[in-house]
């Protein structure tokens, strides 16, 4: 059977402008998996609001992490894809949900390209379940597939948030920072509102139906981000071998006012620092690739407000980038996919 595997990434801007993050922004927001109001009700949310005042500080942003190669994110994910090429055993693509290179965009490269295949493999780089990341990548292909008259039988990579590979590639990736000179460690995921959960929950009743509903045996937590987080923070946790008593969970980058996952990564931060904490490490695990979230907003403007608040050190341990086990993780899941 000729398979094809495509690797998607969430994406960035073309450059470090505002006209090309504004671009950026507008088709990453008006996602209805994203932003999932009425459709009006997010357009005029992105166009009459966001968009106005948004782009200017979120192009400052990306300035203080660009590269002279471009994107942090882009730049580290065509280095995964050439890495995983050299060993893998079946052809690899890489695409964007948002941005370039588009999904559209590579599809049409692979009909072209491989005119006899009859199976796409898709690994949503996204360990954990969420309509943001890893449903609307599904959707986007279908409609694009569609689209394209693109006739073709597609797997999808689930969530492999627990998966015992990717748990030891994320715990190796850590392991070098782990040592004295840490009093904590916090574990940073990006946030979502509580009303995405609740849509996803597949039982309508189970997600935030009681305080401790993530330890609460469901099948809701197939597709539970919180569940799915707290998870993987625990595997990683006892794979290191970190006292319960220094390590914790937050969540960053909330957007508007409706209620959001809790605690927040910029209050933990403080209240650490509050508690006299002196010297955090700050762990992204929801991200493969370092960008935006975890080079400018925990790196630059977290370490910024934990000194502010009285803290001496805080260092953003990378994501596991194109580190060898993640790439022979991504090697094992493309190819036992073509099982």
């Amino acid at each position: 059977m000729k398979n094809v595997a495509l690797i998607i990434n969430l994406g960035s801007p073309d450059s470090a402008d505002i006209p090309s993050v504004r671009k950026y922004l507008k088709e990453f927001l008006m996602d209805k998996y994203v932003l999932d109001n009425p459709a009006l009700v997010r357009w005029l949310l992105v166009h009459g609001l966001i968009l106005r005042f948004r782009p200017k500080r979120t192009t400052e942003a990306y300035k203080a992490i660009w590269t002279d190669k471009g994107s942090p994110l882009l730049v580290t994910s065509k280095r995964v894809v050439e890495k995983l090429q050299s060993v893998a055993s079946v052809p690899i693509y890489l695409a964007m949900r948002y941005g370039n290179p588009s999904i559209r965009d590579v599809l049409d490269s692979i009909r072209v390209d491989h005119p006899d295949i009859q199976l796409l493999s898709i690994v949503p780089l996204y360990p954990h379940y969420a309509m943001s990341t890893t449903k609307t990548v599904i959707e986007k292909v279908k409609d694009v597939s569609l689209e394209l008259g693109f006739d073709v039988q597609i797997k999808y990579k689930e969530p492999f948030y627990n998966e015992p590979k990717y748990i030891n590639a994320l715990a190796d990736s850590i392991a070098p920072y782990v040592s004295a000179k840490y009093e904590h460690y916090l574990f940073s995921y990006h946030g979502l509102p509580v009303r995405h959960l609740v849509k996803t929950d597949p039982t309508g009743q189970h997600c935030y139906s009681s305080n401790d509903c993530c330890n609460v045996a469901s099948s809701a937590h197939l597709y539970c981000y919180k569940h799915q987080v707290l998870t993987t923070t625990a595997l990683v946790a006892e794979k290191l071998n970190l006292p319960s008593d220094k390590f914790s969970v937050s969540f960053q980058s909330r957007l508007l006012r409706d209620p959001w996952i809790t605690p927040f990564t910029d209050s933990e931060i403080v209240k650490l620092a509050q508690r006299g904490v002196k010297s955090i490490a700050v762990i992204c695990p929801a991200f493969v690739s370092d960008n935006l979230e975890t080079l400018e907003e925990i790196a630059i403007e977290g370490k910024e407000t934990f000194i502010e608040a009285g803290g001496s050190r805080l260092d953003l341990i990378p994501c596991m980038n194109d580190n060898h086990l993640w790439i022979d993780t991504l090697k094992h899941y493309v190819e036992s996919m073509c099982l």
